[in-house]
């Protein structure tokens, strides 16, 4: 009989934004195809203890988007996220826009798909995006609360200078609220960028 340690995940944080993890689940193959364990109480309650992530989370979403859509980059300071690649392949983005943080306006890309099956933590008060570059993707995420729409969320221009991320494509594909983002303003902090509460 296997023990549960043998299917245990692996993680890492970014060097950057010191409590984004990147983590990489246990993958079985065989002949007949892959098994991954995408989320496992027991081993992700780790991050409640080393960077204070929630324990539950409410929701699954998933979105499907063609080669060079860009989505994002979007957050709010209550929501954290776990998001991975279901199939396909995409450079996931995050820009710390906590103005307590050391990190804050910094970012970090990490290349999730379905062969490295990589996830990414995403500490509440982060904004992210991500950028298919395959064909066509599926992307998947669990969110800490419920969604409540676009107006209780910031959106971060993709293109901001004053963050200058790099990107892969110069004309991504994208919605009619990332087109009409504001640019940033460094005097201004994240509060510019939430509903009131």
């Amino acid at each position: 009989m296997l023990t549960l340690k043998k299917y245990k995940m692996e993680y890492k944080f970014s060097d950057i934004i010191k409590d984004v993890a990147i983590i990489t689940p246990f993958k079985h193959y065989d002949y007949r195809g892959e098994y991954i364990e995408t989320w496992n109480q027991q081993y992700y309650d780790v991050f409640q203890y080393n960077a204070k992530a929630p324990s539950k989370w409410v929701q699954d979403d998933i979105s499907t988007s063609v080669k060079h859509t860009l989505r994002g980059l979007h957050g709010d300071n209550k929501t954290w996220k776990l998001i991975q690649c279901l199939y396909g392949s995409m450079l996931a983005t995050v820009v710390d826009m906590r103005p307590e943080s050391p990190s804050y306006l910094k970012w970090i890309q990490v290349p999730i798909n379905d062969k490295n099956r990589t996830q990414v933590l995403v500490p509440a008060g982060c904004a992210n995006g991500h950028l298919v570059m395959s064909e066509f993707g599926i992307f998947s995420y669990k969110q800490s609360e419920y969604y409540s729409g676009a107006e209780n969320q910031f959106t971060i221009r993709w293109d901001d200078p004053s963050l200058d991320i790099s990107w892969p494509v110069d004309n991504p594909i994208l919605s009619e609220r990332d087109k009409s983002a504001k640019f940033l303003e460094l005097k201004d902090t994240i509060k510019a960028f939430l509903p009131n509460e």
